[in-house]
């Protein structure tokens, strides 16, 4: 029995000494990487044209979509507070995909501010420390630890992820109201303008809009992430192919532990492949059956969801006062960015018109969160209506071109129809080169906008 007891107590001295030199190994690490990161200039990319604003108390988080340039904003954001006047000694930086830190992912997070103090104990409670967490979800428990972060140091906390466990949703209910989430989207047309070196003057010459039209098609071709800007069509499409293995597998499949993981799949290219359409989960639930996956209808509502969570397909509702009704029409898919739709798509060719619809819905939601299609009393149907403040509305329609005398008809009657239902005075009509100022019924005005000016026109 002494025996017995002698060994135990041997293991657990054994074990507390593991852990001790392990420790010490990992504090060693991360001192390097602080002190390293100290000297090291930062890839700050173009500069985003989001500000983002600090709470006290609260963590910033920055979210959206793989590859969509959240870490680089990080950088951003700390050039910013360098040339403010912060020393880069207050600012810690780490990377949790850094294969450096892989022990951290059993041994915890608490030795980070250990080390950090231990470099610097004469800022501790006494001067502002601003932490840039990237990937921090790679470690569990890192939830309780920058909570108490919040709580117990003199701190602002900065984190991005790429994983679908980084989202609002989650992060609303894992900080319990310790964070505030901040979108970042792939570019805007603004910020692939300010890639290209290209301003945009108040009032636009000739060659400007000359220009801005020629550096809006390869936008077009390209789209908004900002790894593919710049590249050959090959290699644009074989990267935009890989983020999207990376999204289903990583953040969906890996994430929820999909039992179906190519019913999954199946669905993403169902949809994707019907970009700007009315699904209903009924129909989407039969195509699966059709292919053999046999998928509950509760099953595709939840991975509908998650496709939303990953901000890689967007669901829009019918705009209607009842929710229950809302719920229950077909809905609209769209995708985060039109030029990866090209890319994944299956063999059927992407009918432009939809592509257009759906660029100019990722340019609204960078917006506005709600958004919705709308039905006038006679079945017409008009793209977009957007809620605004003080109970006004935006009521946009998309269409390539109004010079077929029968298309120009429906469209204006469709659109002018919903502006006096809605009572108001305005509506937009948004086509790939056409510009006018067209009176409608009910005295409202039509703009007929191209779709580069109504990009610019957007505020920031």
């Amino acid at each position: 029995m002494k025996n017995s007891k002698n060994k135990n107590a041997s293991r657990s001295r054994t074990a507390t000494r593991s852990e001790s030199i392990s420790q010490s190994r990992s504090a060693g690490t991360i001192k390097s990487i602080i002190l390293d990161f100290q000297e090291t200039r930062l890839e700050t990319g173009v500069p985003r044209r989001l500000k983002i604003e600090t709470v006290p108390g609260k963590a910033t988080v920055c979210i959206g979509v793989r590859r969509s340039g959240k870490s680089t904003y990080l950088f951003q954001i700390i050039e910013r507070l360098v040339k403010s006047g912060i020393s880069r000694e207050n600012i810690l930086y780490l990377n949790f995909f850094d294969d450096r830190l892989h022990d951290l992912r059993h041994e915890g997070l608490d030795v980070i501010m250990e080390t950090y103090f231990s470099l610097y104990p004469e800022k501790k409670n006494s001067e502002m420390i601003y932490c840039f967490f990237d990937e921090i979800q790679a470690v569990s428990g890192w939830e309780s630890f920058v909570d108490r972060l919040l709580r117990t140091e003199k701190c602002e906390v900065y984190l991005a992820g790429s994983s679908a466990q980084m989202l609002s949703k989650e992060i609303a209910t894992q900080m319990r109201g310790r964070a505030l989430s901040w979108e970042i989207m792939p570019f805007s047309f603004r910020e692939f303008l300010d890639w290209k070196g290209l301003g945009v003057p108040a009032s636009l010459s000739t060659k400007q809009r000359l220009l801005i039209r020629k550096a809006f098609e390869d936008y077009w071709k390209a789209g908004g992430f900002p790894e593919v800007i710049g590249l050959k069509r090959t290699l644009r499409i074989k990267i935009h192919q890989e983020y999207l293995t990376a999204i289903l597998f990583r953040d969906l499949i890996e994430r929820h532990d999909i039992f179906h993981p190519k019913a999954v799949t199946d669905l993403a290219h169902r949809l994707i492949d019907n970009t700007a359409s009315l699904y209903s989960v009924n129909s989407l639930t039969g195509y699966l059956k059709s292919l053999g996956h046999k998928v509950p209808k509760s099953s595709v509502s939840e991975y509908l969801e998650w496709f939303e969570d990953s901000y890689f397909l967007f669901t829009v509702r019918i705009f209607d006062a009842s929710l229950a009704r809302s719920n229950t029409n077909p809905k609209k898919i769209y995708c985060i960015d039109h030029a990866l739709t090209v890319s994944v798509a299956s063999g059927i060719l992407v009918n432009s018109g939809h592509l257009l619809e759906n660029l100019v819905f990722i340019a609204l939601r960078r917006l506005h969160s709600e958004i919705y299609y709308y039905k006038t009393e006679t079945g017409g149907e008009v793209d977009f209506i957007v809620p605004l403040r003080d109970r006004k509305r935006l009521l946009v329609q998309v269409c390539e071109s109004l010079a077929e005398t029968r298309t120009r008809k429906r469209e204006l009657e469709v659109l002018s129809k919903a502006m006096v239902e809605q009572g108001l005075k305005s509506g937009t009509i948004v086509t790939r080169n056409e510009e006018e100022r067209i009176t409608a019924e009910g005295r409202g005005v039509i703009e007929v906008v191209p779709i580069w000016k109504f990009l610019l026109n957007l505020p920031e």
